[in-house]
This record gives structure tokens, sequence and C-alpha cells, in this order.
């Protein structure tokens, strides 16, 4: 199918045909009307999300909304997107991947991808409850998000082999346009947002970037597995009725292949409210483990697990680098959310004393 222009291209017409062509609308049913109304703003920075609202022709069983999801309309965003394969990443996701795990996502009805456009539509998850990094995770919060990553790292635990399209965290593209934006970002990383960073931190960032390449080997040593790779509040939903899920993971436009506890130390240390962490650090790690042990992992112990986490709270400075000074940070909501990211992240090394590990 040719993918029109988002999010104008988005017409009764084109849904019309597509939902045929998916087999979701019958030939004696067409959609009459389309609404539109962007959904995350300052949210997703690689991404538009927009809830579409349809009015049909006919009767029909089918929902009246759907969310759709398509390239960042920021010509900056959608440059770095298409450097890092972004889209593809995600379409592939849930093309080939969402069925074998049973860590919930979105229910994908349509994905595409077509040079530099996606299109993505998906069930409306409106009723959820997202996740706000400015606010912060509780404990409940995390302890779902914990358990959801257990689920979907066991799944793929030592068995990446046949995923050749998903990078690793080391020597990959994946990995040197990291090493190489996070050079760029760290100073503008310190000026943006040093009301928000240690100042010891902050000096770190030469010594940080000579330590790179080794410590993306050392996170992409086994045991190996799939990533989410942007694991944070705003990529997870949360259930508020007793039908829902407890939690959906939504925006997979960066799975890599590493260590699972990068994912794990991604939310703790930036999306879980710091005195939720702190009191709670010990047990959310060993919960992560005996998550792992209970869906089928073997030898995966509380102390490696700890040991990886240090390292993946050190490593993720790369992540925060590059998102904190690369990405535009214009919108309120988006330097909010970035802002808290820092801060906590900040805290949390400082805590752990993980530069320790590369002194």
């Amino acid at each position: 199918m040719i993918l029109p222009s988002m999010p104008d291209g988005l017409t009764a017409e084109f849904l019309t045909d597509l939902f045929r062509d998916i087999d979701l609308l019958n030939d004696d049913v067409h959609i009459v009307e389309v609404s539109m109304e962007q959904v995350g703003d300052g949210v997703g920075m690689m991404s538009e999300v927009s809830r579409v609202r349809l009015r049909y022709s006919g009767q029909t069983d089918l929902s009246p909304t759907f969310v759709v999801k398509y390239p960042s309309q920021n010509e900056t965003n959608r440059e770095i997107a298409m450097s890092y394969k972004l889209y593809e990443r995600e379409v592939r996701y849930f093309a080939e991947l969402d069925s074998k795990t049973t860590a919930y996502s979105p229910r994908p009805y349509f994905t595409e991808l077509a040079g530099d456009k996606f299109l993505i539509v998906m069930e409306d998850m409106g009723e959820y409850r997202v996740g706000d990094q400015a606010i912060g995770a509780d404990l409940s919060d995390t302890e779902a998000a914990v358990d959801e990553l257990a689920k979907l790292h066991a799944t793929f635990w030592n068995d990446v082999q046949d995923l050749d399209w998903v990078p690793g965290i080391a020597g990959s593209y994946h990995a040197d346009n990291m090493a190489n934006l996070v050079v760029i970002g760290w100073p503008v990383m310190c000026e943006i947002f040093k009301d928000f960073l240690a100042p010891e931190i902050a000096t770190r960032g030469e010594q940080f970037a000579a330590e790179i390449r080794g410590l993306q080997d050392k996170v992409f040593a086994r045991p190996r597995t799939l990533l989410h790779g942007d694991f944070r509040g705003e990529n997870v939903f949360f259930g508020q009725a007793s039908h829902h899920r407890p939690i959906a993971i939504i925006d997979w436009q960066g799975p890599i292949l590493g260590r699972g506890m990068v994912d794990v130390a991604l939310f703790l240390g930036q999306s879980t409210l710091t005195e939720v962490r702190r009191a709670n650090e010990d047990d959310l790690i060993e919960r992560y483990a005996e998550g792992l042990t209970a869906a089928g992992v073997k030898n995966y112990t509380k102390d490696e697990a700890w040991a990886d986490y240090e390292l993946a709270m050190l490593y993720n400075w790369v992540y925060t680098g590059v998102v904190a000074g690369t990405l535009d940070v214009h919108n309120e909501r988006a330097f909010a959310w970035m802002s808290q990211m820092v801060a906590r992240h900040s805290t949390a090394s400082l805590d752990l004393d993980v530069f320790r590990l590369i002194s």
C-alpha cells in the first residue's frame, strides 16, 4: 500500500480502503468521517501519535477509535530517527516479535514502512493511565514495570541469534551513533539542565566519552536478550479497571540487543521516584531476577543482577546525554520530563557511586 503524507492523508477514503484490505471492514460499510487529536505532545520525540475517531456508514462492531503512529513532523528529530532506523525497528517488532512474548503491547492492526514514511494502526488504550516522568513512578507502578520487563527479557534470553536486524548495544550503527552523539550532547545537556545535574557528574564528560566503547562491550556481553531500549514512564500504560491488563508497553522504535538490566536501570534510575528507588532498590532488583527465574531463565543470581544494575546505571549516561543533549527541548512538556530524567539519574548515580567503575 502506498502511504500518504501524514497526517493529512489519513482521510476517510484512505482508511476505508486500508481497513478493508486488512479485513477489519466489510464491503458494505465505509468510513464517512475522520477526526484526529494528537496525544502525548512533547512526550514522543521521534514520531507523532494521534487518536482517530471514526464514523461509519452502517452498523459495525468495529471500535470508533484507533491510535495511529507516523513520522515526526520535526525535521531534526525525523532525521535522527532515520539514522537509527527507528521506524523500521518498530514496524518489524510488531510484525515479527510482538506475538512471541507475553509482555503486552497495544494490539497492532496494520504496520507498514516505505522509505521515511511509516504507519502503525493500533488498539486505543485511552482508558489506561500513561506513565509520567515529570511526576515519577510510585512503588506499585515500578513493580509492574519490573515484572513486565522480566517477561520480555526471559522470552529472548540468550536466544537472539535470529534477530540480525536488531542492532547490538555494541558493534553496530546504533552503538556508533550513541558514542558519537553523546560527545556532542554532553556539554549541551550540562548547559540546558545545569540546575538538575550534579556538578561532579557534569565534569565527567570527557572521561565517560573515553570509556564508552568499553562500557558498550560490557553491557553487550552474554547473557544477551532483546531490550526495549527506551523503557521510561511515558512508554508504559497502566491499567485502571478490573478488566485492564496491569501494564502495556508502547513505543518500540528502539529495540536493541544487550543485557536486560539496561532496561531495568533506565526505569529505576530515571522514572521511579527517588525516594521509592532508595527505599526499595534491593528488593526490586531481586524481584527482577526472580521474575526471570519464574519464566525459565537459569543461573542468573541476585548478585549478578546487582552488578549488572550498577554497570547499566553508569552506561545509561549515554542515553541521557544523547536525549537531553541532542533532541529538541523547546516543548514545555519535553523539558519537564527530561529535567526529571537528568535529576533522578544524577542522584541514582551518586547514590550508587557508579563512576567508580571507570575511575
